[in-house]
């Protein structure tokens, strides 16, 4: 019962523009979506973020240890977004039984992102994700600040860094916001 209630509340968001923040389908444009690996720092880690042919978003590649490496994401920038209205992120996904990140920051600009950790069961998921159980962190290392204080957002991402050698693949469907 429980499943089919967030069912249709991701339904219902899906028809109410405002809260969108992606919709994957066959037609989506997916090149604001960025992979940033631990190459940027020497590592040896490699993803990549293509659409399938059911038109979902698919995260997938190789996380490397070598080299003090150990991670990969991909990030999505857009305009200011209001967050007012709003106490959560609602994700619909499908993983392999790894956990991952998911983050947001208020500014691109802004060296540490808001973070939220889950695992993923195989299966199709709805996750859900409340702004005040986000907290700040900066290269894998927790901040002394407050949670997200979720007033604005500019960037989202993904990533997976479970500190091992590991092949990984989310598929993601949509991600909406929700009160």
């Amino acid at each position: 019962m429980k499943t089919l209630f967030l069912t249709l509340t991701i339904l219902i968001f899906l028809f109410m523009t405002d809260n969108i923040i992606f919709n994957f389908n066959n037609k989506s444009n997916i090149s604001q979506w960025k992979v940033v690996d631990d190459v940027v720092m020497g590592g040896r880690s490699d993803g990549s973020f293509t659409l399938n042919e059911a038109g979902n978003g698919i995260f997938s590649g190789d996380v490397s240890t070598e080299n003090n490496g150990g991670f990969s994401s991909v990030r999505y920038n857009f305009s200011k977004s209001d967050l007012s209205n709003y106490t959560k992120f609602i994700i619909k996904l499908k993983g392999d039984k790894k956990s991952y990140q998911f983050r947001v920051k208020s500014k691109t600009s802004d060296y540490y992102s808001y973070t939220y950790t889950f695992a993923t069961n195989g299966s199709w998921q709805i996750i859900e994700i409340p702004f005040d159980e986000m907290n700040p962190a900066f290269r894998g290392r927790q901040l002394q600040m407050k949670a997200y204080p979720a007033e604005i957002m500019e960037e989202i991402a993904f990533l997976i860094g479970n500190k091992k050698n590991e092949s990984f693949q989310l598929e993601i469907n949509s991600i909406v916001l929700g009160n």
